[in-house]
């Protein structure tokens, strides 16, 4: 997938080291925020702040993808990482601003043990009777050619998250949800 250009990928990286106190990183366009705590508690945070645009979407999750480095992640959790967050901010891009590419979204993952808890947040349009759609599977009795050709994004997060919430607060939209990482996800 080709990325276009955009400021998330022309901005450089500033560090501030210091012994034993948090280190943080952030973008010279103010864009991304990143902190990391060294302690035994090993925590990386990273928050973005992008418009929904789709040429934006994509630039925040490259930038989420390249953030993610200082989580030390196998390549199977950063693949499951990039494929649920692209579902879900496809989804509000798609859905919650119906493709007007003027909306916030915020997105903040906090890596916590053996999960990376993601948030979710934007002003966009409500769920539909403000509830997340429960998503289905493939038919697997219905050939290839004649399946949709979308509309799994919600099965795949289903499957791939835990904790998965949803409300509505102030006209705001909020999402929360786990993706295990640093062990073998375990099938149903």
């Amino acid at each position: 997938m080709q990325i276009s250009p955009s400021p998330y990928r022309a901005a450089r990286w500033k560090l501030r080291h210091r012994q034993g106190v948090p280190m943080r990183a952030e973008l010279t366009s103010g864009q991304v925020d990143m902190t990391q705590t060294t302690d035994n508690g090993n925590t990386v945070e990273l928050r973005l702040t992008f418009l929904s645009a789709k040429a934006n979407v994509r630039a925040a999750l490259a930038s989420v993808m390249s953030g993610i480095g200082a989580m030390k992640l196998c390549d199977d959790d950063k693949s499951t990482v990039e494929l649920v967050l692209a579902e879900v901010l496809n989804n509000v891009a798609e859905h919650a601003y119906r493709e007007e590419g003027g909306g916030i979204i915020e997105l903040h993952l906090r890596q916590a043990g053996q999960g990376l808890i993601c948030r979710v947040l934007d002003n966009g349009a409500a769920m539909p009777s403000s509830t997340l759609p429960a998503g289905y599977p493939p038919n697997p009795n219905r050939p290839r050619e004649l399946q949709p050709e979308g509309g799994f994004g919600w099965f795949l997060i289903r499957k791939l998250t835990s904790d998965l919430a949803y409300f509505r607060r102030q006209d705001r939209n909020i999402l929360s949800f786990q993706i295990a990482v640093g062990q073998a996800v375990l099938s149903n």
